[in-house]
């Protein structure tokens, strides 16, 4: 196969998953957004958290919300809990890989607040026990995800949101949450904002 074809075909996969996606997530993400603005409105924050690709989707949303995403606005309160490498390090260290969310949600973690967590398998253990201390505190959960759930998808209760990207794919599930982000963002501004 040609570059070139190679190419095309990476495009269409992924702008077929995303009309694909589109009946499937549309009230989901209208769900999540109305639970984001409830949240900054109730005076909570966003806490974000992933692995990899997850991780840097996680930091994209926060420095979207606390910066700014296309409008001129206020900073919102966010914050990746994937950015700090001396906490993340020392709670691996001293307790478990899969810990390093979840303590920085005991200790940062308030009633009022959302984590927004992201998993492109939904077997990540470190994102599980985010979602676990999360609910401890309390706290809903907007959770993106693909294939079948897994484990994320079991864990939810019925209070959370989650957006599952109908895709096997690795790449093309994370195309779809990186778009799924932008319209949390777009929604986030319109809502705080008006048009």
């Amino acid at each position: 196969m040609q570059l070139s074809e190679r190419i095309k075909t990476l495009f269409n996969h992924s702008i077929q998953t995303k009309i694909e996606a589109l009946p499937l997530l549309t009230q989901p993400i209208e769900a999540a957004a109305e639970l984001v603005v409830t949240r900054l409105l109730d005076g909570g924050k966003l806490l974000s958290c992933g692995n990899g690709g997850s991780a840097g989707d996680a930091q994209h949303f926060s420095s979207e919300m606390i910066n700014r995403f296309e409008r001129e606005r206020p900073g919102l309160p966010a914050i990746a809990l994937t950015t700090d490498s001396s906490t993340l390090t020392s709670i691996a260290n001293d307790y478990d890989y899969s810990r390093i969310f979840a303590r920085q949600i005991e200790a940062l973690g308030q009633p009022n607040d959302l984590l927004v967590a992201i998993s492109t398998s939904g077997h990540s253990n470190n994102i599980l026990a985010a979602i676990e201390s999360a609910h401890e505190r309390d706290m809903r959960v907007v959770a993106l995800t693909g294939r079948d759930g897994g484990e994320v998808a079991n864990c939810l209760t019925r209070n959370d949101v989650e957006l599952r990207v109908p895709s096997d794919s690795t790449a093309r599930i994370q195309e779809v949450h990186l778009l799924i982000i932008h319209c949390l963002c777009d929604i986030v501004d319109h809502q705080l904002l008006g048009s």
